[in-house]
């Protein structure tokens, strides 16, 4: 278990658990619009190559809630090997986030809202994060607004930061300071 809050649990990915769980959510167009692209084609191979066994400083999570297994995070800190955001590359303990609640029938209850809360709260209190960031796309006004909520501000536009569905697409670097 990384952290338990209410009815929240994240914990590391498991292989041979949870790699049916991130096949079928990244198999349906609903998740890949925001995540990856639906472009992108997913098989088992691609799941074990992307989640599984990687020598990284990457920690990958299964999100829980109630007791089901309904989406992905993973934590990083910023640095070269990690991260194109060179402003961070020399500041302490600088944490990414990325993920996704790969359970559509899930979307839109509160639940994105109390993970990425859960989060900052195990970064500021268990890693001592300064600084954790995301950068989601601008056309995603759903994340936008969780993560504000959650007291995540705007910093800057990145241009043509992420390769989207066949463009590059234009995201926010937004941040949350301690």
């Amino acid at each position: 278990m990384i952290y338990h809050h209410e009815e929240l649990l994240v914990r590391e990915l498991q292989q041979g658990k949870d790699e049916n769980y991130l096949l079928k959510w990244l198999t349906d167009p609903k998740v890949l619009e925001f995540y990856e692209g639906r472009n992108v084609t997913f098989n088992m191979e691609n799941i074990l190559r992307k989640f599984f066994n990687r020598d990284d400083e990457v920690l990958r999570c299964m999100v829980v809630y109630k007791g089901k297994n309904i989406g992905y995070i993973q934590v990083y800190p910023i640095n070269k090997a990690t991260s194109t955001l060179e402003e961070y590359f020399e500041m302490e303990r600088v944490y990414g986030l990325d993920q996704f609640i790969g359970d559509t029938g899930y979307w839109n209850k509160g639940i994105g809202t109390l993970l990425i809360t859960t989060m900052v709260t195990f970064l500021l209190t268990k890693k001592g994060a300064n600084q954790i960031v995301m950068d989601p796309m601008l056309s995603n006004g759903r994340a936008i607004k969780c993560y504000e909520k959650c007291g995540f501000k705007k910093i800057r536009e990145l241009r043509e930061h992420i390769l989207h569905e066949g463009e590059y697409r234009d995201c926010w670097l937004m941040e949350f300071s301690n």
